[in-house]
């Protein structure tokens, strides 16, 4: 018996989200389409967003016709307009497959989300991604707006005069930053956003968009935290947190490692103070002799970020400036060769991460620096725009399947961890 169907999920102009009797649901990845399965799907994760897409068209899968089809209307309500439905999978979950649509001439290019594909089956959504990590920390029903509050109250009395604690509170309170509710709720990771500047120009850059075509998820912090204020947070976390992670480089900020010696200053301050907690630092890798300077005055951990291992993909994305892919690799083993954990921020895509050029490339990559985690992170970016931006850099295959490349990660690399966010020291 084949395996069963889920029903397609469309939108009216209004919003409203509902299911085609006579449609089933397709997930899109690069040029291929495929209607999607129970099998094949989740149920939708707690904490999943809905949304819906202006400027296209939903790709349905026509029962009747036994056929795809861009849908131009309703087929129940002829003249009413239908837009494509996607999922933004709450954290830890990788998307297997995008949402299927065709463009509408002079389409907008859509906003910094993950457009997974999604469906509807036995009274419920269910979702194309699979889970690498189960750690409840950006849990949505364990962050109570009342407790979260309290947090901040607390933060207040300790650190009254602390205005990194301050910036946090408007991450936590306007942007709902779940990494700002965890510092309040005095768990987990504590940010320590500090760089107003970044040596990027990522596509998908988050706090900055040069071109104003994209609205930024959230504004870049707007000064440079003193040593002592970011020593003054990261202490207070590490001393009412177990196993307490404090990290640098965060989606408020630049690239953390253009205020260097803002951070080599609030490491060493920390570490005179406490063996305890583990200091982490998210980057783009440009400056491997500035990242082993951070390691020697008491950085534990590092994740760099990468969207490809292959230099010309990966300068597409990135778009660096005064620095080169070398340097992000030259990072990598500079972390490895002092014994330090090593975690890669891999920003995935179907259709693209899952290719062959891609598949080897990794290979390659884990073979000679075998970092100790992927952190599977979900592209927050346009996925057509994203493609063709890889298109025109070099050549890409048929993909293989998400599903089927972790598959292939685990049994040819099996001591390499699976996650989504950054583990303390063991």
């Amino acid at each position: 018996m084949p395996p069963a169907l889920l029903k397609a999920v469309v939108a009216d102009a209004a919003g409203r989200i509902f299911e085609l009797e006579k449609y089933r649901a397709v997930g899109m990845s690069a040029g291929r389409l495929e209607p999607l399965t129970v099998p094949a799907t989740i149920p939708m994760p707690y904490g999943s967003e809905l949304m819906y897409l202006p400027d296209r068209r939903p790709v349905v899968y026509n029962l009747e016709q036994g056929r795809m089809e861009a849908l131009k209307e309703n087929p129940h309500a002829p003249g009413e307009p239908v837009h494509p439905v996607a999922v933004f999978n709450a954290p830890g979950h990788v998307i297997t497959q995008v949402c299927a649509y065709r463009e509408a001439p002079g389409a907008r290019i859509l906003p910094l989300f993950s457009y997974g594909a999604v469906g509807w089956h036995r009274g419920r959504f269910r979702s194309a991604a699979l889970c690498v990590d189960r750690e409840p920390r950006q849990d949505l029903r364990r962050m109570r707006p009342e407790a979260v509050a309290q947090g901040i109250r607390t933060v207040r009395k300790a650190l009254p005069d602390n205005r990194l604690a301050r910036h946090l509170e408007h991450c936590a309170r306007v942007y709902g930053c779940p990494a700002g509710k965890n510092f309040f709720l005095g768990r987990y990771e504590a940010p320590l956003p500090t760089a107003r500047q970044c040596n990027a120009r990522c596509l998908g850059c988050i706090s900055l968009q040069e071109k104003g075509d994209i609205p930024c998820s959230q504004e870049r912090i707007a000064f440079t935290p003193s040593p002592q204020e970011i020593a003054a947070v990261a202490l207070f976390h590490i001393r009412r947190v177990p196993k307490a992670v404090v990290s640098f480089g965060q989606g408020c900020e630049g690239e953390p490692l253009t205020a260097a010696g803002v951070l080599e200053a609030a490491v060493r301050k920390i570490r005179a103070e406490t063996d305890a907690g583990t200091l982490h630092l998210n980057t783009n890798g440009s400056m491997p002799s500035v990242v082993r300077a951070l390691f020697e005055a008491g950085l534990d951990t590092v994740r760099v970020s990468m969207n490809s291992m292959r230099r010309p993909c990966y300068e597409a994305y990135f778009r660096p400036r005064g620095y080169a892919f070398s340097d992000v690799l030259k990072t990598v083993e500079t972390g490895l060769e002092m014994n330090k954990f090593v975690s890669i921020n891999y920003l995935n895509l179907p259709g693209f991460t899952d290719t062959p050029q891609e598949r080897r490339a990794l290979f390659r990559f884990l073979k000679a620096r075998p970092v100790h985690m992927i952190q599977w992170r979900n592209l927050n970016y346009d996925p057509m725009r994203y493609l063709e931006a890889m298109n025109r850099t070099a050549s890409q295959g048929d993909p293989m399947g998400m599903s089927r490349l972790l598959e292939r990660i685990r049994s040819r690399f099996p001591e390499v961890r699976f996650g989504y966010f950054n583990p303390p020291k063991t």
